[in-house]
């Protein structure tokens, strides 16, 4: 595990954990899920009242050996550390696998089982099994073979380039799978330099994302120890794991709960499973001589067996979570605490602590590319790790742990930096490499961005509180972890045989694999809680609907996600901003050096474009709210008489349609840190009808990372201060192929102050 992280193991509830240490390029085995795989976890996911009631997925039936294996050394249980990866108490030992069916499938004849069995065997006779490594490889070149073929039927959204175009300014914007990231965006961006193109990947992870950033270093000063207390620990009894009663009425609940999940009749196999677990339930409550201890835990599992019986008889709604029966008992154990220094740890990446920095680019006015030479950067108010990933590769993170919002620039937190060694062709590399710090590291598909969407329009409309939606989102993840113990349990054989830090890469790669196998079932559920918190009948009546449009504006030089509250009903809208306008000053600001770039970028974007400062109204207050990120707009109503060097949208809907804008009546510096005084939880609204009916002369509205100038977002008009300079600016805009904005000939948008 990393230093940043609060155990060896117990990010695997949520994150993958380390490479092998300074790792070469990644290998790739995110999968697809294969037919059939997971089909029926959502039934799985929720139980009788609607609540989360996640099953174990079926085992198959112990197997009486002719004598129990060895127990492993002390502290050398592998299960016991696939269970702590897992994020789970250790409970059920290795079930000998009898079947090759899949486990919601039953074999209808035990002579059916035997026969499976001996064939098996007699095709391992003539060669070796492989070992357990040999076995992951394996399975990784299935999961690859899979996902080519996936890749053929839900493309990436935004294909990677291999090489980003050079001097790129605004760089190649890329949408990356999973919800690591905001938004799910990242950019690429090829610096021109003496020394070849400088390529970098930059992307703003989420705050809860960070502890998986974390777990892959090591950081100074965070090191960790083993050290052997005296601890309090439930485990279950010896007498219950030597006669499998726990693994005997699982197996019984998982398969009448598969029963029920389907609406099937219940098998002969499924009444067999139930009657074998009573019959060695009932011995040892038989049994005169068992401590009161080991009767409670007989007579727990009876009662388990009881419901069953009941659903065997009568059917039902599928039954709640099964657990083992545990007494608490004290023992000693292995804990972790930090040392002041030490060598970094296996498979992590050795990070170094800094003062913060931001590339100091350089964009030539002249020919309108930035380069940059790969070192000189500029300082900034805030700390930041600089992780070596081997070969060449080095990557930035400023924290948000270490960066007190209530003195630090809050614009920064989270932003992170990819570079590739000098030369070009690295572009789809830059992506991959995000494994290496534990984040998701593939294009994001069609399936995935419907997820992306669903998630920004419950914050856009603030729908977060809505009947629903909490049990929604807490189904989701719950499928997901499910899945994860799904995939565990179907290759549990090949995951004993590895070692420690082996099989920290095998859990880290099925999380990885989980997530993409799951996230159909996610997107279903959640968008059916969406839709009826948005006055829709169901998912699918809201996926139908004229203003649903779950995939990104991709057409300029940024990704922007729509909400269908405003694309559904633009005329609506529209009459709500009647008379009214959004606007931008440019301050000073060269409007042709603007449009020359051809976006309005933020403070942040600005900077790694390589554009000096001093053109913002407020830069370094700005750092500090977190407003550094967005462009300022204001509301105003429209001008008949505007003054040189604006940007006016007549119609605001087509700005109102993104989904990552918030606004203030009044003058906040676009503040969203909490520890900042200029803001104010209560005035922030994302609400177009309120932004309207906006009245402060100061008011703001903010749009994440800038405004692209020349595509579908287009200002209806562009005041420019001269005739001559409106004759430059359409020349340039002509020589470069530029003949309409926002539909709109370039002629009719560009006017000048004495137009009016």
């Amino acid at each position: 595990m990393g230093t940043g992280s609060k155990s060896s193991h117990q990010s695997y509830a949520v994150s993958p954990t380390a490479l092998a240490e300074a790792p070469a390029a990644p290998l790739d085995i995110t999968g697809a899920p294969a037919a059939g795989e997971g089909a029926d976890l959502a039934g799985a996911a929720v139980g009788a009242a609607g609540e989360p009631a996640f099953e174990v997925p079926e085992l198959p039936e112990p197997v009486v050996e002719p004598a129990p294996p060895a127990e492993p050394p002390a502290g050398d249980d592998p299960l016991a550390e696939l269970d702590a990866l897992l994020g789970t108490e250790p409970e059920l030992e290795p079930e000998p696998v009898v079947s090759a069916a899949p486990p919601e499938e039953e074999a209808p004849e035990a002579s059916a089982e035997a026969e499976g069995v001996a064939a098996d065997g007699e095709l391992q006779s003539g060669s070796e099994e492989p070992s357990a490594e040999e076995a992951v490889l394996l399975q990784v070149e299935d999961i690859e073979e899979v996902q080519e073929e996936e890749e053929e039927t839900d493309p990436p959204l935004t294909p990677v380039p291999a090489a980003p175009p050079v001097g790129e300014p605004t760089g190649t914007p890329i949408l990356v799978g999973g919800d690591d990231f905001i938004n799910s965006e990242a950019t690429l961006v090829a610096y021109d330099s003496s020394d070849g193109p400088r390529e970098v990947l930059l992307t703003h992870i989420s705050e809860e994302a960070e502890e998986k950033l974390l777990d892959a270093l090591s950081i100074p000063g965070t090191h960790m120890e083993e050290i052997q207390v005296e601890e309090e620990v439930k485990e279950r009894l010896d007498l219950d794991k030597e006669k499998k009663l726990a693994e005997l009425t699982k197996t019984a609940v998982s398969s009448v709960q598969h029963k029920l999940k389907t609406g099937s009749e219940m098998s002969e196999a499924s009444i067999a499973k139930h009657q074998a677990a009573v019959d060695a339930v009932a011995a040892v409550l038989n049994d005169p001589w068992i401590s009161d201890d080991e009767k409670a835990m007989a007579q727990h599992y009876m009662d388990q067996l009881d419901v069953v019986k009941d659903k065997i008889d009568n059917g039902g709604a599928v039954m709640p979570w099964m657990d083992a029966y545990e007494v608490t008992a004290t023992k000693m154990v292995t804990k972790q605490i930090p040392v002041p220094d030490g060598d970094p740890e296996p498979g992590t990446l050795a990070a170094t602590v800094r003062k913060a920095s931001r590339i100091k680019a350089n964009l030539d006015p002249a020919t309108g590319q930035t380069s940059w030479d790969g070192v000189t950067r500029s300082s900034a108010n805030g700390t930041e790790y600089e992780i070596d990933m081997g070969d060449g590769w080095k990557a930035v993170y400023r924290p948000y742990k270490d960066n007190d919002p209530a003195n630090t620039e809050f614009s920064l937190r989270g932003q992170l930096e990819v570079h590739a060694p000098a030369g070009a062709g690295h572009g789809k590399d830059l992506v991959e490499r995000l494994e290496q710090l534990h984040l998701m590291n593939k294009p994001m598909t069609a399936a995935e961005g419907e997820w992306t969407y669903l998630a920004n329009n419950i914050r856009a409309q603030g729908l977060e509180g809505a009947a629903g939606m909490k049990s929604a989102l807490e189904t989701a993840q719950g499928l997901q972890d499910l899945q994860v113990q799904e995939i565990v349990h179907q290759r549990m054989e090949s995951l004993m045989g590895l070692d420690s830090d082996a099989l920290q890469t095998a859990m880290k790669r099925i999380h990885l694999e989980a997530s993409h196998k799951v996230l159909p079932m996610k997107v279903e559920v959640v968008r059916d809680a969406v839709a009826k918190a948005s006055g829709f009948a169901s998912g699918a009546e809201l996926a139908a609907s004229p203003g649903y449009e779950p995939t990104p504006s991709t057409g300029g030089k940024w990704l922007t996600w729509s909400r269908f509250d405003v694309t559904g009903k633009n005329a609506e809208i529209q009459g709500a901003f009647k008379g009214r306008s959004l606007t931008h000053c440019l301050n000073g600001g060269d409007l042709a050096s603007l449009l020359g770039t051809g976006v309005l970028a933020s403070t942040e974007k600005r900077a790694v474009m390589g554009i000096g400062g001093g053109l913002g109204m407020s830069e370094q207050s700005d750092k500090m709210t977190g407003g550094a990120n967005s462009v300022f707009l204001r509301v105003k109503k429209t001008s008949s008489q505007p003054g040189g060097g604006r940007l006016i949208w007549d119609d605001p809907s087509v700005l109102m349609q993104r989904s990552d804008y918030y606004a203030y009546n009044g003058d906040h510096y676009g503040a969203i840190n909490p520890a900042h005084g200029s803001y104010n939880a209560g005035a922030i609204t994302r609400d177009p009808m309120k932004i309207a009916k906006f009245s402060g002369s100061s008011n703001e509205i903010m749009f994440r990372n800038g405004i692209d100038l020349l595509g579908a977002e287009a200002p209806s008009r562009i005041v420019c201060h001269t005739a001559a300079e409106r004759s430059s600016i359409l020349a340039s805009l002509t020589s470069r192929g530029i003949t309409q904005l926002g539909g709109k000939p370039v002629e009719d948008v560009l006017c000048t102050e004495a137009d009016y």
